[in-house]
């Protein structure tokens, strides 16, 4: 008869790093009722075979800070359970072997310094002294994190699940999970191959298996398992056991020490997936075969920086599957299809990096139903339904992994997979040269190409070759007119008797006006920080139509969804497939949309902030008085089979007028001239509309409850930690690309959150929030002098807190 637990809280699939770490943290919180189930052994999937390499920087704050939770908790943990983890805090090298990749390094530095991370630059003859065997012939330079390690996957993963033991976790092995139980779109129980267990709470960490468990529940976890192939030499003279790691991406290598002699491993410019369909066969401590061929290259290239290599005994190779996402990084949090179910899965090789930090994050996530701090750039929700296609998870996770080691160039775009959504108008945008980005597997327009340039993307870490292209497009918006296919926008429909209630509820703003009103506003957590930022349209008693950003339609539309107090008559539906966006911006935009309708386009009749149908070239839209680029304009809302006919009307009547084709880059420009603020960069879950200088769109002064109102009470009454500035550099040869430190008075206070160039204000302009435990107020912000490090250097910088282009909104509501 089985011993296993009929009932759970909480049941842990998975008894891999994430999840043995997941159970150690929900124990640490106190929580017992736990139930860890494991189809193998305890680190019998992709865990045991790891490489165990633990670097902490990222290009994300809070990543950033998540990974440094990790070795911080291995440091104590061998000593907490008495497990040894083969943890040691050895350093990390990582080289530099051309111009472009040094400058990519500085900017790392300068990053590292933002977040509070020591990272330090060094001569090539330095990096040879704490690596004796490499030869550094092309080496231009490299960057040492002294607190970067390594650790022993399986010790470490064991020491963790032991810890959960000592706090009361039950763990279960030889358990295989068949299916999962779900009513009413919420998880009730896991089935086994040995009984049911009811769960109020089941926590997917089953690695590459990860997305079968999903399905089972009807949740989508887009990931791959992909081969990864290193050696484990024998003994070589000169390896001690002190040897930091080592990464070479010029090189797409990496080594490590290992009993006196190197493990070296890499990423393949042309990796395998371990299948093509997901992985579903039972794969307990077992290994692919080996592919020497395959693995040849990079072991040329290996030789090459350490030549002892090529005599040394090989003592080891592995080829382990491993699971892959397609952006590189790994997948947290709640699942928006099922409540109930929550992810920790799609590592991409840096697991045991994440364990300790994404264990501690999804344990807060399971037990309080929110992370610890904003972890947007791993949550589950920025995934849409794109990836619901195994073969095009496929494709762009090849990319993402042959990617690993090479240049992270700004503004760069994934090429596979595409085109996938696509406007009505992307044929036509195309032929007139636009040059496509991606977002949510949506093709939109980055910026135009004319006559003897070409239309393509040329990366590097100076001016790119669009600079001058985004520069015309945006004085046309500001003198003329231009029109934005913004056809990707999340588009949701809010209607019912109890619409009004739900809305005023999750709303900061207030929303329930007038038929006819469009209202900027946030949605907040308890905590006042900001989860969403979106127009709401009132279109009459109990309908609303909404509009979000394009990559935070699944967020978005989930965060409603959970928040709308239970009991209302209430349906959010996504519409965003049936609406065309064609966004015409510009001073000469009412007398462009003018020429084609009868109705009154006047400020008296059509003002700021107004909803209302119009009809264009046939067909009826929803036209809204609103800007992101501040200047006059609308965005018109289209059923898509209209779209091109209402776009060649618009271009029929403004060409004469100059209207012109303009694209996201364009849009970026505009906007941080404006000082307008972008989820995901100037704001987001940790950054309340108070220190985001929003506090405006908050109806603070009317008696009406709303999601995080006490938390914005109880923050206007004390000094805010924080408070959102601009910043701008006059050198035109400093490219400010986001995440440089700021320093107040010689200080260290922040980092930039967003950056750019202003065309109209000839410069370049960031934000990002100064910082000061004793409290912050716009007089702080002011009177202190600023600077800016942009790849190690400073520059002098103004700050601002009022916008910089048309502060009073003269032309946004002339």
């Amino acid at each position: 008869m089985s011993d296993l637990p009929t009932s759970a809280k909480i049941v842990i699939i998975g008894g891999g790093i994430i999840g043995c770490s997941t159970a150690y943290h929900l124990a640490k919180m106190g929580l017992t009722d736990v139930l860890v189930l494991e189809r193998g052994k305890l680190t019998s999937g992709s865990t045991w075979h790891a490489a165990g390499l633990v670097g902490q920087l990222r290009t994300n704050a809070n990543i950033t800070q998540l990974l440094g939770y990790s070795v911080a908790l291995y440091d104590r943990l061998e000593q907490e359970t008495g497990l040894a983890t083969g943890w040691k805090r050895n350093g990390g090298l990582r080289l530099a072997c051309n111009q472009e990749r040094w400058t990519e390094v500085k900017r790392q530095a300068t990053t590292a310094t933002s977040f509070g991370l020591e990272m330090q630059l060094l001569s090539p003859k330095e990096a040879q002294d704490l690596w004796p065997l490499m030869q550094v012939d092309d080496v231009v330079g490299a960057a040492f994190l002294p607190t970067d390690g390594q650790a022993s996957p399986s010790d470490i993963t064991q020491s963790l699940a032991k810890g959960a033991r000592m706090g009361g976790v039950t763990f279960r092995e030889g358990v295989t999970v068949t299916g999962i139980e779900v009513e009413g779109g919420v998880a009730k129980a896991i089935l086994t191959d040995q009984g049911r267990i009811q769960a109020e709470k089941i926590v997917v960490c089953a690695g590459q298996w990860s997305r079968e468990i999903g399905r089972m529940a009807g949740v989508n976890i887009p990931l791959v398992s992909m081969q990864h192939q290193y050696l484990i030499t024998e003994r070589i003279e000169g390896v001690t056991s002190n040897l930091p790691t080592l990464r070479d991406p010029d090189r797409l290598t990496y080594w490590k020490e290992e009993v006196g002699g190197l493990v070296m491993g890499g990423y393949e410019p042309n990796p395998k997936p371990w299948t093509n369909s997901g992985a579903t066969e039972k794969f307990e401590f077992q290994l692919l075969d080996n592919d020497l061929d395959h693995f040849e290259p990079l072991m040329e290239l290996a030789i090459g920086r350490v030549p002892a290599m090529e005599n040394a005994g090989i003592k080891q190779f592995i080829n382990g599957p491993e699971s892959f996402t397609p952006d590189g990084n790994f997948i947290l949090g709640a699942a928006p299809e099922t409540k109930g179910v929550y992810v920790g899965c799609g590592f991409n090789a840096f697991g045991i990096a994440s364990g300790g930090g994404a264990g501690m994050a999804l344990a807060e996530w399971v037990a309080r139903g929110e992370p610890p701090y904003d972890l947007w750039a791993v949550d589950i929700r920025r995934f849409g339904k794109n990836t619901l296609d195994t073969g095009w998870v496929n494709q762009r996770t090849m990319e993402a992994y042959a990617k690993h080691y090479t240049m992270a160039w700004p503004f760069e775009e994934y090429q596979s997979g595409r085109p996938l959504r696509r406007s009505p108008l992307y044929d036509r945008l195309k032929a007139q040269g636009a040059v496509f980005g991606e977002k949510l597997g949506w093709e939109r327009p980055n910026w135009f190409a004319v006559a003897g340039e070409e239309a393509r993307d040329v990366y590097s870490y100076g001016r790119q070759n669009w600079f001058e292209a985004v520069g015309r497009e945006h004085k046309a918006c500001r003198e003329a007119a231009v029109v934005f296919d913004q056809t990707s926008f999340a588009k949701f429909t809010v209607r019912g008797s109890d619409a009004n209630e739900a809305l005023s509820w999750l709303c900061a703003n207030d929303v329930v006006k007038k038929p006819g009103s469009l209202t900027y506003t946030q949605m907040l957590n308890r905590k006042g920080g900001i989860e969403t930022d979106l127009t709401v349209a009132r279109l009459g008693d109990g309908s609303y139509y909404l509009v979000t950003g394009t990559g935070f339609a699944t967020h978005d539309l989930d965060w409603i969804r959970r928040n709308i107090p239970d009991g209302l008559d209430v349906e959010v539906e996504d519409v965003t497939s049936q609406f065309s966006v064609l966004v015409l911006m510009g001073p000469k935009a009412r007398e462009i949309l003018g020429a084609l309708t009868a109705e009154d386009l006047s400020n008296a009749a059509a003002p700021f902030g107004s909803a209302r149908p119009l009809h264009i070239a046939g067909a009826r839209i929803l036209a809204l008085r609103v800007t992101y680029v501040g200047e006059l304009g609308w965005e018109l809302h289209v059923p898509m089979e209209f779209a091109l006919t209402v776009y060649d009307a618009l271009m029929a009547a403004g060409t004469p007028l100059g209207l012109v084709n303009a694209g996201y880059r364009a849009i970026e420009s505009l906007r941080l001239e404006k000082g307008y603020r972008a989820w995901g960069g100037e704001i987001g879950p940790d950054h309340s509309p108070l220190m985001a200088g929003l506090g405006w769109a908050a109806k603070l002064k009317k008696d009406i409850p709303f999601l995080g109102r006490e938390a914005l009470l109880d923050q206007a009454a004390k000094p805010l930690p924080r408070l959102l500035a601009g910043f701008t550099v006059d050198d035109p040869e400093v490219i400010l690309l986001g995440r440089e430190t700021i320093y107040r008075n010689g200080k260290r206070c922040g980092w930039l959150a967003s950056a750019g160039y202003g065309y109209t204000v000839g410069k370049s302009i960031g934000y990002g929030y100064v910082r000061d435990p004793a409290g912050v107020d716009a007089d702080y912000v002011l009177s202190g002098s600023y600077e800016l490090e942009v790849a190690t250097e400073r520059v002098k910088a103004e700050v601002f807190l009022e916008p910089l282009y048309d502060p009073r909104m003269e032309r946004v509501k002339g």
